[in-house]
């Protein structure tokens, strides 16, 4: 990897990974803290928001300082994609594309951006560098988005139950 490509790996992770930390402190700290988090989130039909609202700080935080210091970046990556799709599912998803409109396309880019990452590697100015524990390729990529679909699948199996719809 050149070193124009070692910084831009670099700023990715970065960039990415302080978004997803700040996110998270924002949802624990942030407006409506964690009880207005944990009453958004059960209005998208999650139950126990209190326990998803934590959940989703830790994740946030967490996934945002492991990709930063590249880090286990493939489960790194999964943890941010997991989050992506639950919010693009539930959150994002009936408002269309626009973001602008409130749609998917910036959880979009955050999930396939984390997993560019995870096919590309963390790059050497990392700790999987460092410790010669780089996942990269078709492993790391499967790796982030095989754990994190199947995060997002058992995190809306266990904790998922919309409204009933009404019909007229």
């Amino acid at each position: 990897m050149s070193g124009a490509e070692a910084f831009a790996v670099l700023l990715l992770r970065f960039v990415i990974g302080a978004t997803m930390a700040v996110h998270g402190l924002n949802h624990w700290r942030g407006g409506g803290r964690i009880a207005g988090t944990a009453g958004w989130f059960e209005s998208l039909g999650l139950r126990n928001g209190r326990v998803q609202a934590w959940l989703s700080v830790v994740t946030e935080i967490g996934s945002g300082v492991l990709l930063a210091a590249g880090f286990l970046t493939p489960l790194a990556c999964a943890a941010v994609i997991s989050v992506m799709l639950v919010a693009g599912l539930l959150a994002h998803r009936a408002n269309g594309f626009f973001v602008m409109k409130d749609g998917y396309e910036y959880v979009l880019v955050l999930a396939v951006g984390t997993l560019a990452l995870a096919v590309i590697g963390a790059g050497p100015w990392s700790l999987d560098a460092a410790l010669d524990i780089e996942v990269t390729g078709w492993a790391g990529g499967g790796v982030a988005l095989g754990v994190g679909v199947v995060a997002t699948a058992g995190l809306l199996a266990t904790f998922w139950r919309p409204a009933p719809s009404e019909k007229a």
